[in-house]
């Protein structure tokens, strides 16, 4: 909220040259060869038909003047007949051909749009709202594939104008000459329009990019918006960013829709001129009636090419924008860079953070010359108050995030030099707020499952964690749908589905964000069994906020400001007294089957128990 104004353009944007554009473009289409030369074909076809009427009933009206014979009145009849119905037939097959074809680039587009989006690394996400990275993958996607059937309309209407060019100076050559002396004029018009219809198309998108983030924001928030009665206010939000889109795409309307009045109004002038001209010299003699009904009538099919691609590089504007959109969020260079592309199969699990030096932006240090080895299947749990670092840590291992410096091993090898998907498999990580998919509890505890083997596996290591009771409490079993975002199961639920997922996975590095959101004892007892089983098998790093989760850990680190300042077991950070100490007391103890509310013995001695 605050965004919605902003019509600047994003980071990752660029400026590219129409010719850079065309030339990507070109490259989506050397696929369909093929179908490019059909369209061609059938363009040059359509073309030559075009210009071909008008010779034809020129041609016609000086032979019925010259021997006004019903036979001529039927063959012309007939030619003309034929040739438009030709003409027909080959515009409706080209159109055919043209929609598949441009719904296939469309297509390979949009996939390498969205392609480029998954591969982004989270900072990408932070800064930049994902409603926005959507219009760019479906509304810009979809606007310059209009713009590319513009484009297959205006070549045959190339090919026309080249042909009646030609016909124009055969029949009188001066006015043709007077013709195209008009031309600079149209031209030098349309290419003022140019920048004008980049710019506005430009700010049109961008303000379209701004009511699907706006829509995306205040929908997936909708439960909140409703908890707090703000529904008016995520509704007058909708309404600001639609208004400044509807200014913006009012402006760039206008600016659009004047190209054509003022090329039809020299075009208008030019007609009003040639007319008069070509007027006196079929009075003169100097050319047949014929003659000048052919140059009135081909300078109405003249100058509809000529005006369409006068406006064509004003229109173009917008698919030519859409497409610098959606290649500059393709082109966006990520953040997390990779230096080599080593596989470690299977990884041990050894980790070790050497003078890490890590933030968000260069006004927020998280953490400086941090270090921290972890050894093969040990089990630390982070603690700290918010903003300690403990989640940078997870992120930076992960790789999510990018250090500015120091080093991170894994089995000893520089983690920048491991190949990404191959290191994340081995890695299973359960953020603090589990996101589930809209489907079945199957489905989301197999999501990432390669073989049948994880299937078969699924079910019995659910029965494993309670007996199986929280899969009786479901209505389905594995077969519960979870709704959107898990909306239908309760938090305890949710996280015990994200466990299995891990579980499934069998990692060999376990990151846990721990919910902080309270559960039943029987849910985190639950919860328990299901860590154990992962714990056992991996090395673990747990950003701890129970009492049970921190016990369980065979070191604690407790970090203060990106910083270690204490470590050690339980017992042993007790006894030391410190900063573990006064984190127990805030947000441990109460945690503790020992533990009773001060207060608690006055009023059981009140009450006489």
């Amino acid at each position: 909220m605050g965004f919605f104004g902003n019509l600047d353009q994003e980071s990752y944007d660029r400026q590219y040259s129409d010719r850079q554009l065309v030339s990507r473009i070109s490259k989506y289409f050397q696929a369909y060869r093929r179908r490019l030369l059909s369209i061609s074909t059938l363009i040059i076809f359509i073309g030559v038909s075009g210009a071909a009427s008008p010779i034809i009933l020129a041609r016609g009206v000086d032979l019925v003047r010259n021997d006004p014979g019903q036979l001529i009145i039927y063959e012309l009849f007939a030619a003309i007949l034929i040739l438009n119905l030709l003409s027909w037939a080959a515009n409706w097959l080209r159109r055919r051909i043209t929609v598949r074809l441009i719904s296939d680039v469309e297509m390979r587009l949009r996939q390498d749009a969205f392609q480029a989006a998954v591969n982004h690394d989270l900072s990408f996400f932070d800064e930049h709202p994902s409603g926005k990275i959507v219009s760019r993958i479906t509304s810009d996607t979809k606007e310059f594939s209009q713009v590319v059937v513009l484009v297959t309309d205006t070549i045959g209407q190339m090919v026309q104008a080249l042909i009646l060019v030609i016909t124009l100076y055969s029949i009188e050559w001066r006015m043709a000459t007077l013709l195209m002396l008009m031309m600079p004029a149209v031209f030098i018009t349309a290419g003022a329009f140019r920048n004008a219809a980049r710019s506005v198309t430009r700010s049109g998108m961008r303000a379209m990019a701004n009511v699907n983030a706006t829509i995306k924001e205040t929908v997936s928030g909708i439960a909140v918006a409703k908890n707090f009665r703000q529904e008016n206010a995520i509704y007058h939000d909708f309404e600001d960013a639609n208004a400044i889109s509807y200014q913006v795409n009012v402006r760039r309307g206008f600016v659009l829709s004047m190209v054509f009045p003022t090329l039809n109004g020299l075009a208008g002038i030019g007609t009003a001129l040639l007319v008069y001209s070509g007027g006196i010299s079929a009075a003169a003699g100097a050319v047949s009636v014929g003659a000048w009904y052919l140059f009135v009538q081909s300078l109405g099919r003249f100058f509809d090419p000529v005006l369409n691609l006068s406006a064509f590089w004003t229109q173009v504007q917008g698919g030519l924008s859409a497409a610098e959109r959606v290649f500059g969020l393709i082109d966006a260079q990520p953040v997390v860079k990779q230096s080599a592309n080593l596989f470690l199969a299977p990884i041990r699990g050894e980790v070790d953070f050497r003078n890490v030096q890590f933030r968000y932006s260069t006004r927020q240090q998280v953490l400086e010359d941090f270090s921290l080895r972890i050894r093969q299947g040990e089990t630390i749990a982070l603690v700290g108050h918010t903003g300690a670092g403990k989640s940078s840590i997870a992120k930076l291992l992960a790789r999510f995030y990018e250090f500015q410096g120091g080093e991170i091993f894994i089995d000893g090898v520089d983690i920048r030099q491991l190949n990404l998907a191959s290191f994340r498999k081995q890695l299973g990580i359960v953020s603090q707020q589990p996101f589930l998919f809209n489907g079945t509890v199957a489905e989301n505890i197999c999501y990432a499952c390669s073989n049948d083997s994880a299937h078969e596996m699924m079910e019995s290591v659910a029965r494993k964690i309670g007996d199986g009771d929280w899969l009786d409490a479901l209505p389905d079993g594995l077969n519960t749908m979870v709704g959107e975002r898990g909306g239908r199961l309760s938090m305890g639920q949710r996280q015990l589905v994200a466990l299995m997922r891990v579980l499934v996975q069998q990692p060999a590095i376990f990151i846990l964000d721990e919910a902080t959101a309270s559960i039943d004892p029987f849910t985190e007892y639950q919860i328990q069994q299901a860590l154990k089983l992962i714990l056992e098998k991996s090395t673990s790093i747990l950003i701890a906020h129970r009492l049970s989760t921190v016990k369980a850990a065979d070191r604690i680190i407790v970090l203060e400001k990106g910083k270690i300042i204490q470590e050690g077991s339980h017992d042993q950070l007790m006894a030391a007294g410190g900063h573990y100490a006064t984190l127990y007391q805030t947000y441990f103890r109460h945690q503790s089957i020992n533990y009773r509310p001060e207060g608690l013995e006055n009023i059981i001695e009140w009450r006489g128990d």
